[in-house]
């Protein structure tokens, strides 16, 4: 796995349903190094705490293969790295192999993966269509929050290097099938 984008957001005011709605998703690629801090990346904005950023939400990955399966039902969408709200987007990142806790070497941080992401409707007001969230609980494509056990820098180009895999513990996609279900999607 290797890092093809590093993203950032700014703090947005948008309108969606007549109601005004802060959101931190509208993300995109930067050429300078991030860091990946204990609770989030430096830079970055994250408006709702309570559902992003913190220990086990810092960092969200996102595989750039899940890309080309989105961009057939959004032909006409403006497609950009970030899109998906992730800090990084990274070359293939598969959540039915990653299991919680596995842990990762990249740039100057290490990464533990902790938790799938669950969609909320900021992803559809990203994609200007709610259908988005539906589709994409439909799949494992939610990528992936890490923990930041070492704090540091990374880049475009840097790879992820396996420190410890848990194959006893239940995979990312595994988790977001039991949410799933628990939720009666």
């Amino acid at each position: 796995m290797k890092i093809v984008a590093t993203n950032i957001g700014e703090r947005k005011e948008v309108t969606w349903e007549n109601i005004k709605v802060v959101t931190g998703i509208f993300k995109f690629p930067v050429d300078e190094p991030v860091f990946l801090d204990t609770d989030d990346v430096k830079g970055d904005t994250i408006c709702d705490r309570e559902n992003h950023g913190g220990i086990n939400q810092a960092i969200y990955g996102y595989s750039l293969k899940h890309y080309e399966y989105w961009k057939p039902f959004y032909p006409n969408l403006d497609w950009s790295l970030g899109i998906f709200g992730e800090n990084l987007t990274i070359d293939d990142l598969d959540e039915t192999k990653i299991h919680v806790g596995d842990t990762f070497k990249v740039g100057e941080a290490i990464l533990e993966a902790t938790l799938q992401r669950n969609p909320c409707y900021k992803l559809g007001i990203r994609f200007d269509d709610m259908k988005i969230v539906k589709q994409f609980w439909n799949t494992t494509f939610c990528g992936v929050y890490f923990k930041v056990l070492q704090t540091g820098f990374v880049k475009t180009g840097d790879e992820f290097v396996t420190i410890k895999t848990f194959l006893e513990n239940p995979t990312i996609a595994d988790l977001l099938i039991k949410n799933k279900k628990e939720k009666g999607l």
